[in-house]
């Protein structure tokens, strides 16, 4: 069987610049050829899923149905036209119903109107991934807790669909590999993978962070990270109905194997911000940490309150990384910080005025999809970033340099093996350095 697709896609360079690669043949001339062809068998790409293939209409599937998806649905909606939201799935049904009904309600007609969830697309349970994926739809929108998100990916690149995906990629290490091979599937396949580590689509960090890299501020001697901010928490109490996957869930920020504590969850995008000014990830690490006021209960898991970090890159640059939750009114601070032999920059100094975040990471993917903007796939570097996130956290709980290598070959797996509503699961104890296992 000869697949072919139509047209070739455009590849961005290392400063995010996209090198133009013709489109040999088009659409029209494909099909005449292939009319011409006489015998052969062909299996024709849909043409949403190439670039160049014009303004067809693309069908979205959320999995997830949570405050963060339902608003990457409003993003998606309000950021690109002829898109459609047709299919969604997630672990319980009230969250679903509650959050397509808010979606719904929308007082905008745009945005209300494209939401075309039909009640056989509604799909409920842990298999609900794979229902969506199989739904017809051509992008997938990746929103659930963390910890699922590389069976997700991998189900999604494996039915060669395009993807919007949450941050983070993973919550340890044998999951973050898993998700890497499949992004590097994804690279093969030119598909379309837009991540929730939005800066990337910044209109005042993307020229900045490119001239960073083009020696603005000279050699990058250091870098500061930091995501010093408030708690979260989804629940107060324990629905005593509820097993304990179900609790896991409904307070899935409390649980280690489905956020992956805040360095991971939050402070990835700090973090991303410095991988991408270096162009690499850190091959090293010693930090610490603890739990300052969280309780050691069960509605506040295991995860630390703070974590610093000291990475070191391969060429001896040292980046600072702070995070905490700390509760009251306390000293906050979201930023990063590069200094060069030149000069410094905050990563969005150098920037203009124009779309920004949230929004704009959709238009980028469909402008992506469709051929109307440069490709782009950040599967591989946010995974990066992902790891990087959890090589700091293993530091800070069991209290050793961790290396990439170790990392990289680290056997830590928090999936459970078993999925259902009451699987019993255990309360972990809460990391003390020196006797914590890096495994």
């Amino acid at each position: 069987m000869m697949v072919i697709q139509w047209g070739t896609p455009e590849v961005t360079n290392m400063n995010n610049q996209p090198n133009t690669i013709p489109h040999p043949i088009s659409r029209r001339s494909f099909l005449q050829k292939s009319t011409a062809a006489g015998g052969a068998t062909f299996a024709i790409v849909k043409p949403g899923l190439v670039r160049g293939a014009g303004k067809e209409l693309l069908k979205a599937g959320l999995i997830g149905v949570g405050g963060r998806g339902r608003q990457a649905v409003v993003d998606l909606l309000t950021g690109a036209e002829n898109v459609e939201v047709v299919a969604m799935g997630d672990a319980f049904e009230d969250q679903l119903e509650k959050n397509l009904a808010w979606l719904r309600a929308d007082a905008r007609s745009a945005i209300r109107d494209r939401v075309k969830v039909e009640p056989d697309r509604r799909f409920v349970g842990f298999d609900a991934y794979k229902k969506v994926i199989a739904s017809g739809v051509d992008i997938v929108m990746l929103c659930t807790p963390p910890g699922w998100r590389p069976v997700h990916f991998e189900a999604a690149i494996e039915a060669r669909k395009h993807v919007f995906c949450e941050k983070p990629f993973g919550t340890d290490a044998v999951g973050v590999r898993r998700f890497m091979a499949a992004a590097k599937k994804s690279e093969e396949l030119k598909l379309t993978v837009v991540s929730g580590a939005q800066r990337r689509s910044n209109s005042e960090y993307v020229p900045t962070i490119r001239k960073i890299r083009e020696g603005a501020i000279g050699e990058i001697t250091a870098a500061f990270a930091y995501w010093i901010g408030g708690p979260v928490i989804q629940q107060k109490a324990r629905n005593p109905q509820w097993g304990d996957m179900t609790w896991h869930h409904r307070n899935w920020y409390s649980n280690l194997w489905l956020c992956g504590d805040q360095i991971v969850e939050q402070h990835l995008h700090n973090i991303d911000v410095v991988n991408w000014a270096m162009g690499a990830h850190p091959v090293k690490v010693v930090a610490s940490g603890g739990a300052a006021w969280r309780p050691r209960d069960d509605i506040h898991g295991s995860i630390f309150d703070h974590i610093s970090a000291d990475f070191v890159y391969a060429n001896g640059v040292h980046m600072s990384s702070y995070c905490r939750q700390f509760r009251g009114n306390v000293y906050r601070n979201v930023s990063e910080l590069v200094v060069g032999s030149k000069g410094r920059s905050n990563c969005h100094d150098m920037g203009g005025s124009g779309p920004r975040d949230y929004v704009h990471e959709h238009t980028d993917m469909v402008n992506s999809i469709r051929g109307d903007g440069p490709y782009v796939n950040q599967a591989m570097e946010v995974a990066e970033s992902t790891l990087t996130c959890i090589m700091g956290r293993e530091a800070a709980y069991s209290g050793l340099e961790i290396t990439w290598d170790m990392i990289m070959n680290s056997k830590q797996d928090l999936m459970p093996k078993e999925h259902g509503y009451d699987v019993k699961m255990e309360s972990l104890p809460l990391p003390v350095p020196g006797e914590y296992k890096f495994v």
